[in-house]
């Protein structure tokens, strides 16, 4: 072997670095939930407790770091669903990962501005989506057999209802955290077989105000 050509061992961090960067991604992804997109890395650094120059050693550009963010979070997705899956309760499975994946959307802003901002996002989701699919496809046919869930339900159905569910949670989210977990328990409801009790409802509905609040917000942003 030619010491001239051989690649030197990736250096590791040293433990202040390592928490450093812990401090700094938990900080991106609360900021990123709670605000969308827009916040900058100067924000970042003041939620983590380090200077911006902390922030840039780690992260050239702002990018960068929501492509980590983003990669985080749907690996978790992907733990989520196959720590489902394992339960032996099939339709206990299915209901806490559609918690899961409802509750991600609502409480997340920053997952779905990610899709237009991260260039390759689709082909990263594309990569995790292979490793869920499989696992949600083969919880989904348990849930079948054990005749907890209505017949013709799929994959691709159960995508589709939590973006259902989504479009309620950002409706109401300026007024309304929680109310989409109602929406959450009619949509389960719809999807289960007939010989089950019905989910309870655990939130009441936005009442007229809160809808009115709702719409103005909507239209406020709209306007930006």
């Amino acid at each position: 072997m030619n010491p001239a050509t051989t690649a030197p061992p990736a250096r590791r961090l040293r433990a202040d670095a390592v928490r450093n960067q812990q401090r700094i991604l938990e900080a991106a992804r609360r900021l990123f939930a709670e605000r969308g997109l827009d916040v900058t890395l100067d924000d970042v650094a003041e939620a983590a407790g380090v200077g911006v120059g902390t922030v840039y050693r780690r992260f050239a550009n702002k990018q960068e770091l929501i492509v980590e963010v983003f990669d985080h979070n749907v690996a978790e997705m992907a733990e989520a669903v196959e720590a489902a899956n394992r339960n032996p309760d099939a339709w206990a499975g299915v209901m806490a990962i559609f918690e899961y994946g409802c509750q991600n959307m609502a409480n997340n802003r920053g997952f779905g501005e990610v899709m237009l901002e991260v260039p390759d996002a689709m082909e990263r989701f594309d990569s995790v989506r292979d490793r869920i699919k499989p696992q949600l496809e083969q919880l989904i046919a348990r849930a079948h057999v054990e005749g907890a869930l209505r017949e013709g339900i799929t994959a691709t159905d159960f995508f589709a209802m939590m973006s259902m569910v989504e479009s309620i949670a950002a409706f109401a989210r300026p007024v309304n955290s929680e109310v989409w977990r109602r929406y959450m328990a009619i949509v389960l409801d719809g999807a289960r077989a007939d010989c089950l009790p019905r989910v309870p409802f655990t939130t009441p509905p936005m009442d007229d105000a809160e809808i009115d609040r709702a719409k103005s917000a909507c239209f406020v942003t709209r306007r930006k």
